[in-house]
């Protein structure tokens, strides 16, 4: 596939890019870009806020990345080793003082009733919503080493389906951790898209029940192939857009404007990853461009910090921005114990 190595601090570089993306994207979200640029001036001279304060989008990374380690100190990877640490870590996150950054409904909804535990988590999960919030914070399943592709993609589908059980977030939170294992394991930019599309198409109608168990029964789909499929072909079509927008790249338009404003999950995989190949060597750039969007702009920036920093490593961040942003601590104890 013309990789050209692993990246030695992938884990560090994702987690940290994510979270300057995030922290960029704050003060941008919900803003349109002519606001943007009136508030932070030019778009390529945008400069990390001071302090550097992160959302729900970085929170729930780190509680995914605390339930996942804590899973894998318990043995092989499973859907009933991972469910309980990552449940027990989103609600410690849905009941946390520090849970006050614009966190999504769906997100709240979900932690509240997974919040008793004798409720099936199935129950939980909220299978009508494709929100980008199972998929701004999937990283971590693509960062930990050690996980068999079929582990990869049950554990990206299982943490997304614990909230956002529409099978579109499960198939882009699949599709996340896919995309960023590949960075860090040395793909190519330019290769991404069709590598991406080839696992999409590889997946379609693979229904993950050992990791998923009967979720589908609660959607109106006939069948769990029908439910899967349902998901990737959304992926699929945003992919669509994806290539016509690298084919003919406009670097100074809004990235919205090609592939969505990222507030649902497949949108926010494609603008989060147009800005990225858009500048795969310039990562503040790609930020940059990311944060000023229209549309769910944090999560864009969060996704495009991921992938930058998979490709590049922790490098790619200068210190006078990874030394200040918030969570920095956990974030590089986090990445250092992956890439090592």
């Amino acid at each position: 596939m013309g990789f050209t190595g692993a990246t030695t601090s992938a884990a560090t570089g994702a987690l940290i890019g994510l979270a300057l993306g995030d922290a960029l994207g704050f003060p941008t979200e919900f803003n349109d870009v002519p606001a943007i640029l009136a508030k932070c001036g030019p778009w390529r001279e945008m400069t990390l806020p001071d302090p550097a304060f992160v959302t729900d989008d970085t929170q729930m990374t780190l509680a995914l990345g605390r339930g996942l380690r804590t899973a894998m100190d318990r043995g092989e990877l499973t859907p009933q080793l991972l469910e309980g640490p990552v449940r027990d870590e989103y609600v410690a996150w849905w009941r946390s003082p520090d849970n006050n950054r614009a966190p999504g409904a769906t997100c709240l909804r979900a932690c509240e009733l997974l919040s008793t535990p004798e409720r099936p988590w199935a129950r939980a999960s909220q299978i009508g919503s494709k929100g980008c919030g199972a998929n701004m914070r999937v990283a971590p399943i693509g960062l930990a080493p050690g996980l068999t592709p079929a582990q990869r993609s049950g554990a990206a589908q299982l943490q997304s389906a614990l909230t956002h059980g529409h099978p579109t977030a499960l198939a882009a939170s699949d599709l996340t951790a896919h995309a960023v294992r590949l960075l860090a394991d040395g793909a190519r930019p330019a290769e991404l898209p069709g590598l991406l599309r080839a696992y999409a198409h590889a997946g379609r109608t693979v229904y993950r029940e050992d990791w998923l168990g009967a979720l589908w029964r609660h959607s109106h789909d006939p069948s769990a192939t029908q439910f899967i499929a349902r998901g990737w072909d959304e992926c699929l079509g945003v992919l669509d857009r994806l290539d016509a927008a690298l084919a003919a790249p406009d670097r100074e338009a809004d990235p919205c404007l090609a592939t969505g404003a990222g507030w649902i999950a497949e949108e926010a995989l494609a603008t989060g990853l147009l800005c990225f190949l858009l500048f795969p060597d310039d990562p503040l750039t790609a930020l940059r461009r990311a944060a000023c969007t229209s549309g769910d702009s944090d999560s864009i920036a969060c996704l495009t910090g991921a992938f930058a920093g998979a490709h590049l490593g922790a490098p790619a961040w200068p210190e006078e921005w990874a030394g200040r942003i918030e969570y920095r601590e956990e974030l590089l104890a986090l990445g250092a114990a992956w890439d090592a």
